[in-house]
């Protein structure tokens, strides 16, 4: 058996999700726009919740949202703000929601001016290194209910900052530390 983070270690069921989402997705490099898009809004979704509440409700979130889909979550009106206010299958705080649509727009703006969202991740990667406080300061420029935590757990999960894994658990080897 392979050692395991120490949360996860205590994870008893393999298809648990938070031991499903510890060995196929935390701490993994993720270059899909969308996807990143996702993660985010997972991220500040989680903010007073358990990470297990979030992934529970990921399929919710991915319905409600179209599938993370930046160009048209970017044009959301507020007939979705109504809509996704009153969807059980999401987490329904008004904050948020407003979060997710302006950083969608937010997103849509980095790609016209760098490509990509990851295109820029990857440029302040190179920049700010592990700098925790440097991310945070340039994501606050552009985004809404974002963090400390916030970022820095987005930027582990996505193999940015180190972090994600224990430096036993069999996933560190795979990600930055």
């Amino acid at each position: 058996m392979h050692p395991y983070c120490a949360y996860v270690a205590t994870l008893k069921d393999k298809k648990d999700v938070d031991k499903v989402y510890h060995d196929r997705y935390y701490g993994v490099a993720i270059k899909d726009d969308n996807e990143l898009f996702g993660r985010l809004v997972m991220e500040i979704n989680q903010a007073g919740l358990s990470w297990r509440t979030i992934l529970l409700k990921e399929e919710g979130f991915r319905k409600a949202y179209h599938n993370f889909a930046i160009a048209k979550v970017a044009q959301y009106t507020e007939k979705d703000r109504e809509r996704l206010l009153h969807d059980a299958a999401i987490i329904r705080n008004r904050l948020k929601i407003e979060a997710a649509i302006h950083n969608a727009q937010a997103i849509a703006k980095l790609q016209k001016e760098y490509g990509s969202f990851y295109a820029w991740l990857k440029l302040l990667s190179e920049e700010f290194k592990d700098d925790k406080v440097a991310w945070l300061k340039e994501f606050k420029k552009r985004f809404k209910f974002v963090g400390g935590e916030i970022i820095g757990e987005f930027l582990m999960s996505i193999n940015l900052l180190p972090g994600a894994h224990d430096r036993k658990c069999h996933r560190f080897r795979n990600v930055i530390g």
